[in-house]
């Protein structure tokens, strides 16, 4: 007969790594999934909808986030019923085994240390350069060892931090709002772009379903936030309203930037502009460019934080279930934030920074993310099976089944080149997944 382990000062038992502090509320995860949806992607994304869909940008991105409240309504389940660090591995865990749990976790993990570090690249470029001209190198160390510093001290003065940056997004483009109606009402512009749909190379349709997977991309990042319900007071109410709720105001200010842009601006001047929203300025007039350097520079450190508290939180969650080394679980005595997960994700990002390569695996996380909510999709219906289920809330059944088919729709639509550095990365995981798998019946064998 074994002895059941003392109870660790924090009241878990002595053999599981401590808890993570509940600190987050209802308005301040709110806000960490709006600035985590409202990131630096927006001030590309309109003129690359543009490209595909045609002038009717807003058809497109209204689209993109109806499929993602699909997938959002079952991470809306699984987080309320298993309010764990995690995430997508955990419940792929629970549904399908370690194994498939590894490889969700893994395109998660690989996707936000890969983010990371071109948001890093991201910000050492042509927008700082506006205002000082520093080495890369330097830049990259500087803001990745600053965002570190700052997910360390906290996950409450981090999603603080978030507010702040997410107040300063939301204005900047609600500032592009407001020109784009002043352009409108003193008589320029076309608002007759707004109907039109498909490109010469294109017809309605294919254009609607290419511009909505560059699309879908302006509204990842609501995943991120399963991984700090763990920290949230009262995940099970809490959590779907701060999701759903930020999605919408996320959508919303996303269609009226669409709308606005496309009334304002040429399509084919918005399809060939790397920076499309300061095409809008400069056809408003009354906005200095250094103004949306500012804000793109804010847009990239708040999405690049809020990525790397997802990375981190993640691989802790992954390691406490024995899909990572268990040295990933230890976290600071006082704060209770996992400092080695932190420090680890944080040194991966800053090697990829340095590579310059990162701009070729980026092109892969829709793909990547599109792997993961189908499994979470389908766990949903897998893990319906469980009798003893706590209080949750509970999508009804065609969202999942609705959500992981318009997964492999969308998959569909990315291009070969692209399926093929996905599936390097996918390989990578599988491998590795099936060497834990290894070692594991050899532990306990």
């Amino acid at each position: 007969m074994t002895t059941p382990s003392a109870p660790a000062a924090d009241g878990s038992p002595q053999n599981e790594p401590p808890a993570l502090k509940k600190a987050l509320t209802t308005p301040l995860l709110y806000f960490f999934i709006l600035g985590d949806v409202l990131g630096a992607g927006v001030y590309v994304l309109v003129g690359q909808v543009a490209a595909d869909s045609g002038g009717a940008v807003w058809v497109p991105l209204l689209l993109a986030l109806l499929l993602s409240l699909l997938t959002a309504a079952s991470y809306a389940e699984l987080a309320t019923k298993y309010p764990r660090a995690g995430g997508a591995s955990h419940y792929a865990t629970l549904a399908y085994g370690p194994f498939t749990g590894f490889l969700a976790g893994f395109c998660m993990l690989a996707a936000g240390i890969v983010s990371v570090a071109a948001l890093a690249r991201g910000f050492a470029g042509d927008y700082l350069t506006t205002f000082v001209s520093l080495p890369v190198v330097l830049v990259a160390a500087i803001f990745l060892c600053a965002l570190a510093l700052l997910n360390a001290r906290g996950i409450s003065e981090s999603t603080r931090a978030n507010v702040a940056a997410t107040v300063i997004e939301v204005g900047g483009l609600l500032l592009i709002v407001g020109l784009g109606v002043w352009l409108f009402l003193r008589g320029d512009g076309d608002p007759g772009r707004l109907v039109h749909l498909g490109t010469a190379d294109r017809g309605a349709a294919a254009g609607v379903l290419g511009g909505t997977v560059l699309a879908y991309y302006s509204f990842v990042g609501f995943e991120t936030s399963v991984n700090v319900a763990e920290e949230t007071r009262d995940p099970r109410r809490s959590y779907p309203r701060a999701l759903f709720g930020a999605l919408v105001t996320a959508g919303a200010v996303y269609v009226l930037v669409g709308i606005v842009a496309s009334a304002a601006v040429p399509t084919e001047t918005l399809a060939r502009s790397s920076g499309p929203l300061l095409e809008v300025v400069k056809e408003a007039g009354g906005a200095p460019p250094k103004l949306f350097s500012a804000i793109a520079l804010v847009a990239v450190a708040n999405g690049a934080l809020l990525t790397g508290i997802m990375s981190s939180r993640l691989a802790y969650g992954m390691a406490r279930d024995g899909l990572l080394p268990r040295f990933l679980t230890r976290v600071l005595p006082g704060r209770r934030t996992p400092w080695a997960s932190i420090g680890a994700t944080t040194a991966l990002s800053f090697l990829l920074a340095l590579t310059g390569d990162v701009a070729t695996l980026a092109s892969t996380l829709v793909l990547l993310l599109l792997v993961v909510f189908f499994i979470v999709n389908t766990a949903v219906l897998v893990q319906r099976r469980e009798r003893r289920a706590p209080p949750h809330f509970r999508a009804y059944t065609a969202v999942p089944v609705l959500g992981a088919v318009s997964c492999v729709v969308l998959a569909t639509q990315v291009e070969a080149e692209v399926w093929a550095r996905g599936l390097i990365v996918i390989a990578v995981g599988v491998a590795l997944g099936a060497g834990a798998a290894v070692h594991r019946r050899r532990a306990s064998s």
